[in-house]
């Protein structure tokens, strides 16, 4: 009797000591639906057994069935080979586990459990036990060990014939992926919401079970006093949460393909370490609802993670997997992204401006996982370099694996000597000649767990007890996911990096953070015909080469942007050394748009100032409507620039109240304008696109365009509304220093294909007539044009 009321005290102090959910010992069937899969054996069956270990004297009695689609006879010798291969803990004897053993598998039975019959059957099963053997029921457990698509069948057949009895709890576990963006998972709650009680439902993060993981909130409470003055922006420097894996996804493509790393990873266990880290402390800990209350304060508070925030990557072999597991062809290409690392910003005064990373990626150079937070180091040494004062601040929740091997947390020396209340922590005095992220262990204070436990057995004891800190509420999930759906969207036609994997990698994933934006550290360049078939580190970002016997440069799209805006500006210094002045003309079209963001954003030292910004051509509207190339340039472009209003030349589609009135003379004037200011009439650097019908500028097919002559700006004619435009000419193109072709987009593929076959015939396909006389021609393609 005193044990059980020990056990009853203990479970309600893990419910948060308010009275709910009170568990009384009795009678519990565990069902674990997916009982032979591949979960299961690995993990559940053995953590569910350790439970009965553990529980198997406190007045608790048991029944664990395995459920599957199988029948009987073909699932049981496979269920009971399973429940063979569990092992007792270390503390419990030979004689004593084989014991046990025996008890769990008489315990246990497999069921067929696919139809809402079988549902019924098993219920009247357990209902029949508990009434024979006169058993009271403490509960019912049910662990959905199956494909996500399948929970909310299973719930509702759950919900409708497997409730116990009142008075007995209903525990149904669920596993991710919970949802494939905030849209599903909020389909899947209100599925899951008509059979459940989000009491009822225990979303399971196995990280959450993670013995370092778990302590990271008691920790920060245990040593508030040193803590608390120092976790703030003042003295943090950043914060870093990673997850290196050695393996592939080989086998696994069929889901993997669907959801990627930052679904797989970044979305719920890096997640939920980060919202650990630098949450609200509880008042009081053991309370569920105070601890979701500050992780949602949390998430309230993250500034939103776009594009500019976040740099992913692919290993080599991807593809390869990707075509053989999917059954799709050698042309098939998959954006999959296998890395990420992504840069997250708090909007508290706490931790303004203190960068975030989050980091993770298959086929990496170790297995490891760790939370590191870097303190900033004020102190110098002069001399003595080796001080410990010199050293890197920081501490360090490793989860696990890497050199060190073992879970533990560990405080650099010169911070402080953290506190030690928790029994089943210890202090590690004796330490292996290893390194930890700068310094040799011996540098730190280390603590680990008394006894390492596997996590699923730890998350498995917490859903036995009631105990939900551990779990993902409703609340909680739907938060996440809308922190994360935007950059998903944001990145779902992006390129990832290519890297070949392991320690072949090198630098090629290392990551730079500037402001409040990343990007990869380094611009590596190929030579080569196929992008994807290199096979060493020196580079799988730009590849150079020619197209139609002029220079080519191609690269994935955020890439080829970089490069182009850094010849840009290459361009401009040189004209601005020689002559004083740079004079560009830019296209129109949504092509540009991302080469202005990037001069915006990066391009600091740009000589605008110096810089004369002409139109390529111009539609016939009003230039304040959004139809207006110049409308188009100056909202991305201009307006963020300091460049002198006097150096911006807008086409002057509309004099006299009228637009591209050829009595008015607009071109003419243009023509002028551009004989007046430029130099010999010739652009230091002219941008242009190549639409679907090979038209560039405006000089479409069809045209006449031979009768331009000499002009420099013509009217002409466009297929499409608005049809009348206002256009600089091939003369004036092919007299300029340096002509850039930029192509992006796989709806392009098919015209470049064409293009590197034909002949040159400027009435039939434009781009063709772009042949600078004395300049030098340059086709920017990103591998969506080049390649499809």
């Amino acid at each position: 009797m005193l044990v059980c009321v020990i056990l009853l005290l203990v479970s309600l102090c893990a419910q948060g000591g308010n009275g709910k959910d009170t568990q009384k010992p009795g009678h519990v069937s565990v069902v674990i639906v997916g009982g032979t899969g591949d979960l299961a054996k690995k993990y559940l069956w053995q953590g569910f057994f350790e439970l009965y270990v553990n529980q198997v004297s406190s007045g608790y009695s048991f029944s664990f069935y395995g459920g599957g689609l199988s029948p009987v006879e073909k699932a049981k010798p496979v269920f009971f080979g399973i429940l063979k291969a569990v092992t007792c803990p270390k503390d419990v004897s030979q004689e004593r586990c084989a014991l046990l053993k025996e008890q769990f598998l008489r315990l246990s039975e497999y069921r067929q459990l696919k139809t809402l019959e079988d549902y019924q059957d098993l219920a009247k099963h357990i209902e029949q036990q508990l009434q024979q053997e006169g058993l009271t029921e403490a509960g019912r457990l049910f662990y959905l060990s199956v494909p996500a698509f399948a929970y909310a069948d299973i719930a509702e057949k759950i919900n409708s014939s497997c409730r116990p009895v009142s008075g007995a709890w209903l525990r149904v576990v669920l596993e991710k992926p919970f949802g494939h963006d905030f849209r599903s998972a909020q389909v899947l709650a209100s599925q899951l919401e008509s059979s459940l009680k989000d009491e009822e439902m225990y979303r399971i993060d196995h990280y959450l079970g993670k013995q370092v993981v778990a302590k990271i909130l008691p920790f920060r409470i245990e040593n508030r006093k040193f803590l608390d003055p120092i976790w703030n922006k003042h003295y943090i420097e950043r914060v870093e949460i990673v997850l290196k894996e050695t393996l592939d996804v080989k086998g696994r493509i069929p889901f993997y393909d669907q959801y990627g790393v930052i679904r797989d990873v970044l979305q719920n266990h890096l997640t939920e370490v980060m919202t650990l880290l630098t949450m609200q402390l509880p008042v009081n800990l053991t309370s569920s609802e105070e601890v979701l209350q500050n992780k949602l304060q949390l998430f309230s508070s993250l500034l939103p993670i776009g594009k500019n925030q976040a740099v992913i990557g692919q290993y080599q072999a991807y593809k390869t997997q990707v075509q053989q597991e999917l059954n799709v062809s050698k042309d098939h290409v998959s954006i999959t992204p296998t890395f990420a690392a992504v840069l997250a910003h708090i909007d508290e005064a706490q931790f303004e401006g203190v960068p975030i990373l989050l980091t993770s990626g298959k086929m990496l150079d170790e297995r490891v996982g760790y939370a590191r937070i870097l303190f900033k180091n004020d102190i110098f040494c002069l001399q003595n370099h080796n001080s410990v004062h010199c050293k890197p601040k920081q501490i360090v929740f490793h989860f696990g694996h890497g050199n060190l091997q073992y879970p533990a947390i560990l405080v650099s020396k010169n911070l402080f000597k953290p506190v030690y209340k928790d029994l089943k922590w210890k202090e590690v005095t004796e330490h292996k000649d290893v390194s930890i992220l700068g310094l040799p262990v011996s540098d730190y204070y280390v603590q680990t767990p008394t006894e390492q436990k596997e996590a699923y057995t730890e998350l498995i004891s917490h859903i036995f007890a009631g105990h939900k800190n551990s779990f993902i509420s409703t609340e909680n999930l739907l938060a996440s996911w809308g922190m994360w759906t935007p950059l998903l969207i944001s990145i779902a036609s992006s390129f990832p990096r290519i890297y070949p994997g392991g320690a072949d990698n090198g630098d090629l994933l290392d990551v730079r953070l500037k402001g409040k934006e990343i990007s990869y550290n380094s611009e590596v360049v190929i030579i080569s015909n196929d992008p994807m078939s290199a096979t060493t580190t020196k580079g799988f970002q730009v590849m150079q080469g020619k197209f139609r016997g002029s220079d080519m440069v191609s690269a994935w799209a955020e890439e080829l942007v970089e490069k182009l805006a850094a010849d840009l500006q290459e361009a401009a210094e040189e004209a601005v050394r020689e002559s004083g002045v740079f004079h560009l003309a830019l296209s129109g079209g949504s092509s540009p748009l991302a080469l202005f963001h990037h001069l915006v954003l990066h391009h600091f030292s740009f000589p605008w100032r110096d810089t004369h910004v002409w139109m390529v051509d111009e539609r016939c509207v009003p230039t304040t409507e959004l139809d207006s190339n110049f409308r188009n340039v100056h909202d991305h472009l201009l307006q963020h620039v300091r460049i002198p209003y006097y150096n911006i030349h807008p086409m002057p589609v509309q004099l006299n109240q009228r637009l591209c009135v050829e009595e008015d003379e607009g071109a003419l004037q243009y023509e002028k304008e551009i004989r007046r200011l430029v130099n010999g009439s010739s652009f230091h650097f002219v941008l242009l696109g190549v639409g679907y019908d090979t038209h560039t500028a405006s000089l479409f097919p069809g045209s006449n365009l031979g009768e331009h002559g000499e002009r420099l700006v013509a009217l002409t004619e466009s297929p499409a509304k608005p049809h009348r435009r206002m256009s600089i000419t091939f003369n004036a193109i092919n007299r300029a220093h340096r002509v850039g072709l930029l192509v992006m987009g796989k709806g392009k593929h098919e015209m470049i294909t064409q293009l590197s076959r034909v002949k040159d015939n400027p009435e039939k396909w434009p781009i063709t007539g772009v042949k600078p006389s004395d300049g030098r021609l340059v086709w920017y393609l990103d591998y969506d044009a080049l390649l499809g």
